[in-house]
């Protein structure tokens, strides 16, 4: 019999720090530094010749995806903020060492304008669009529903649900049969946290529009999915102000322990390549065993 890794050990559960983060969240700034599978992701060319557009790739998730779809053969392009030019270097170093094209845009995605500029310099630069991943996503704990600030609330929706309609209108002209649209929802779209309200109000609008978008891109060969993480360790949860709650994030999973960015990532490599070929209007759960 082979040794087979135990899930509630393979990665630390003690340790995080809690010390707040300004808004977006650094991976420098990041205490453990988040694994997005630098030393353990290996590719196999399920994604050889395609070309993929990620919001919010240069850290956490959309770094651990950015890192799989090069290493599985892929050009990917990384929208981020300015502030997080670093990160997103970093990102690109990994992508371009494993013989890829690396793209990064800097710009808000609550910027119709920005949205329509990244889709098309995307194109340009290599020629077309084969996967669409939305992930750039914006939270933060509030008190209550009447300390929420209107400027705030908007924020969430622009960055997490403006953005995602935003990208998919300007990348459908370029894709075709075989392509595919990857939206990043969360277990807060299902199980919502109150100091969470404004964000899980976007995940769960997210679960519909991948519903719904599925069901109209279908006749055209287009596939629509989503990946819900539970609690995954990310420069996000710093700088979501949780200083009294990081100690035991993650912990009240079945496995015990908060998920790292790499452990997402084979949920979107199989929902891009053809291995995933009929999976589309669905929900890919990866929560450490909290229900979806």
């Amino acid at each position: 019999m082979s040794e087979n890794a135990d899930p509630r050990t393979l990665h630390p559960s003690d340790g995080l720090d809690g010390t707040p983060q300004g808004q977006p969240g650094l991976t420098s700034e990041t205490t453990p530094t988040p694994d997005h599978g630098e030393s353990s992701y290996v590719g196999t060319g399920k994604l050889t010749r395609r070309r993929a557009l990620i919001t919010g790739g240069d850290s956490g998730i959309g770094r651990a995806v950015a890192i799989a779809f090069a290493r599985e053969g892929a050009d990917v392009a990384i929208v981020h903020l300015p502030e997080e030019e670093e990160d997103a270097a970093s990102t690109a170093k990994l992508i371009t060492a494993t013989g890829r094209r690396a793209l990064l845009i800097p710009g808000d995605v609550r910027d119709e304008r920005f949205c329509q500029q990244a889709v098309e310099l995307t194109v340009a630069e290599f020629g077309g669009l084969d996967v669409l991943v939305s992930n750039a996503a914006y939270q933060k704990s509030r008190e209550s529903l009447e300390c929420l600030e209107t400027a705030e609330f908007e924020r969430v929706f622009e960055t997490n649900l403006y953005a995602l309609l935003w990208f998919t209108k300007y990348a459908l002209p370029h894709l075709g049969a075989g392509a595919s649209i990857i939206v990043t929802t969360s277990i807060q779209a299902v199980s919502p946290a109150a100091e969470l309200i404004d964000y899980a109000m976007t995940k769960a609008a997210q679960v519909a529009f991948v519903k719904a978008m599925a069901e109209e891109l279908g006749a055209r060969g287009i596939r629509v999915n989503g990946v819900a993480p539970g609690p995954i360790w990310t420069p996000l949860i710093p700088a979501t102000d949780w200083p009294d709650k990081v100690a035991e994030f993650g912990k009240d999973t079945a496995l015990g322990r908060p998920g790292q960015p790499a452990e997402l990532a084979p949920a979107y490599v199989l929902l891009a390549s053809d291995d995933g070929s009929y999976m589309s209007g669905g929900v890919i759960a990866v929560t450490g065993g909290k229900p979806f």
